[in-house]
């Protein structure tokens, strides 16, 4: 049975449901989803959840991601990227130097609060913004809180005489839920520009890099030579978070059936604990909410062995 996380590497012009609706067309197989949006215009990782690997997407959408991409000084645009049309242009002084972009950068290392921009998949009484924005509705946001683990300048600053901007390529490695384009244009507010990203490519979800994804392309290749099984990732992928801990032949006896565990059978650093079999990960169990000293399942990975 072909199941497990495959790391997509989702190309430009295409959407995160076309990815995974190809993979379930390439496999022939229905039980199929992604962990986490990637607009049609951005590129990169993009883990897909096969068969068993599902039980896990629920973890790997609150993995930390790492992006690159370039912030463009001098202009906005109604959708915070390079897609959208203008809304506010300022000529870009050449004043500005590297040491103050890096400065700005800084600032924003750490918890931030960031208010969702109009054209995303937020819902608000019902309806996601988006669909707002497209009947040209503005609505109030509430700002929400994310963490900016890390925030570089990865190139030196370039003008464009022509049309009076500036850009600067950077890399960025943020919590879930993390807007970059809201991200670029606060930057540009605080180097006092109107601002919007212009290129963005996420290079890595979870423990999930660049260097480990496969194309669609490549994906029919192995499907034909009947080689996809060897472009799977284990479902581990998505658990790695979680401490491990390996059970024997008489608590999996109960563990396979959901039965609930005593504490003191379970040695663990802290909780929920992935339960671990055979060198296979069965359960992820964790304290019961209202049986103290009692452990329940949370989720159970594989039943039958």
């Amino acid at each position: 049975m072909v199941e497990g996380i495959l790391p997509i590497w989702k190309e430009k012009g295409m959407t995160s449901f076309a990815c995974v609706s190809r993979v379930r067309h390439l496999l022939g197989i229905k039980k199929v989803g992604h962990a986490g949006t990637l607009d049609p215009e951005v590129e990169g990782v993009l883990p897909i959840a096969v068969g068993a690997g599902t039980k896990v997407l629920e973890y790997m959408l609150e993995a930390d991601k790492t992006y690159t991409g370039e912030i463009t000084l001098g202009y906005s645009t109604s959708t915070e990227d390079a897609t959208g049309t203008t809304i506010e242009k300022l000529p870009v002084s050449k004043d500005i130097q590297n040491e103050d972009i890096d400065q700005v950068l800084a600032e924003f290392i750490g918890s931030i609060e960031q208010v969702p921009p109009m054209f995303s998949a937020v819902k608000v009484k019902g309806k996601k913004l988006y669909e707002y924005a497209f009947e040209g509705i503005e609505i109030e946001r509430s700002a929400r809180k994310v963490q900016i683990y890390e925030l570089k300048r990865t190139s030196d600053i370039a003008y464009n005489e022509d049309q009076e901007t500036l850009s600067f390529s950077f890399e960025v490695s943020c919590s879930k839920g993390t807007y970059i384009r809201t991200l670029a244009v606060d930057i540009g507010k605080k180097l006092g520009y109107p601002a919007h990203m212009s290129k963005l490519t996420r290079i890595r979800s979870g423990n999930i890099s660049a260097d480990q994804t496969y194309t669609l392309v490549e994906v029919e290749a192995a499907v034909i030579n009947e080689k996809i099984n060897t472009l799977f990732l284990p479902i581990d992928y998505g658990l790695t978070q979680f401490n491990k801990t390996t059970i024997d032949d008489k608590l999996w006896s109960r563990v396979k059936n959901g039965a609930l565990l005593n504490e003191e059978e379970v040695i663990a650093e802290e909780y929920p604990v992935l339960l671990v079999y055979n060198q296979v990960i069965v359960a992820l169990y964790d304290k019961h909410p209202k049986k103290a000293g009692k452990l329940k399942p949370s989720k159970m990975f594989k039943i039958e062995m």
